[in-house]
């Protein structure tokens, strides 16, 4: 072995065990190895770390999985990508990288119901799991509702703070939350509280036009649109409804096999 192999070995067995938090590991191991004559056992040594580096890394994907509550069936591998304008798959590919976490940039998925802005933000969401980034998803009705509890029992801020942890909290359907002063009030707190730290992700089958439906007055409508929307990416899903597409599909085939049988049953008949 080299020299310049062994300063790398020692370099990434350092980094590892820094990481591990055994950090006296990191600075005794490969001087006491070289010192008992087994420094060709480095190599070894190192391959024992990366694979420990990568079962914690492993396990931390499936306890980030768990805990965000993202569907499992809507990742990013069956999101239908190629029904989507090539502007918008662009923006997802760019999303995907995962770098607007870190700069607390919202992303805003507007458009009718089943045009699949709940589908690409999970699998968005999944992406980051993936990366080991901390993730929620939440029906935006069951969330508010939540608060709402813990607003009522003087818990909101120790629940503010929980929901903090996560880099990207999903609210899903916005535009279904039921009117009202207290939902609009703990929804306008929650959006106050991530502004410029945090990623919030909203699905809405509203446009910021109709967002007076959500909240209580015309203020607090303009406030909220102006914190969600200073750093934010705008996904607009102009496309037909995948159910819609679905149920037609279903009907031609339907309708094809009915035109189908007669002639099969001629051709057996002669």
């Amino acid at each position: 072995m080299t020299d310049t192999d062994t300063s790398v070995i020692q370099e990434r067995i350092g980094q590892l065990c820094r990481e591990f938090k055994m950090p006296t590991m990191g600075a005794q191991s490969v001087a006491r190895f070289t010192k008992a004559g087994h420094g060709d056992a480095l190599s070894t040594f190192l391959e024992v770390l990366e694979q420990e580096a990568e079962d914690r890394r492993h396990r931390r994907i499936n306890r980030l999985r768990q805990s965000s509550r993202l569907p499992s069936g809507k990742t990013w591998e069956t999101f239908e990508h190629h029904r989507m304008p090539l502007a918008l798959r662009q923006q997802l590919d760019h999303l995907a990288q995962g770098s607007f976490v870190d700069h607390g940039v919202n992303v805003l998925a507007f458009g009718l119901p089943g045009t699949g802005k709940t589908h690409a933000l999970c699998a968005l969401g999944h992406r980051l799991v993936e990366a080991g980034r901390s993730v929620l998803f939440a029906p935006a009705y069951r969330l508010v509702q939540d608060l709402l509890a813990a607003k009522r029992d003087f818990d909101l801020p120790r629940q503010l703070r929980k929901l903090d942890n996560f880099d990207f909290l999903l609210l899903d359907d916005l535009g279904y939350l039921p009117q009202g002063n207290e939902e609009s009030e703990v929804l306008f707190t929650l959006i106050a509280e991530r502004y410029e730290r945090r990623s919030l992700g909203i699905t809405s089958n509203l446009v910021f036009s109709e967002w007076e439906r959500i909240f209580a007055n015309p203020m607090a409508t303009a406030a909220a649109i102006d914190r969600v929307v200073h750093h934010a990416v705008i996904l607009e899903f102009d496309v037909p409804s995948y159910r819609t597409d679905a149920a037609q599909q279903r009907g031609e085939t339907a309708a094809a096999e009915a035109n189908a049988a007669p002639a099969k049953e001629v051709n057996r008949q002669n």
